[in-house]
């Protein structure tokens, strides 16, 4: 049996994955923020837009699609102030063997990202 990723780790490995799509739309990253806290977790430019968007690991099996409307509020408001627009990415992540048991170091696991949620 492996080492379970810790809350960190997972909010690492979405946060990858985010931005490994972001890179390939052709976004440039301003500001990275990995702290779980800390919102939002990428300022992008893009299209001489910026862009906030909020980064959340989410454990089976719950929902990567629901986001907490008061936190996105909150960050909506602040980029405002910006010019900003604001998205949400909710990254699914479970162990591909059973997604009851939590996602193992070097282990497969399911990846449930359909990409920015407007905000």
């Amino acid at each position: 049996m492996g080492k379970a990723l810790t809350e960190q780790e997972l909010h690492n490995l979405a946060m990858n994955i985010v931005g490994k799509q972001l890179e390939a739309e052709g976004y440039e990253f301003m500001g990275v923020n990995s702290k779980p806290k800390k919102n939002p977790q990428f300022v992008c430019l893009k299209d001489k837009q910026l862009h906030f968007i909020v980064v959340r690991q989410v454990s089976y099996p719950d929902d990567p699609k629901t986001y907490d409307a008061e936190l996105m509020q909150k960050i909506k408001d602040h980029a405002e102030n910006f010019e900003a627009k604001s998205y949400y990415a909710g990254v699914g992540l479970s162990n591909a063997q059973d997604q009851k048991l939590p996602v193992y170091l070097n282990e497969d696991y399911i990846v449930d990202y359909d990409g920015l949620i407007e905000v």
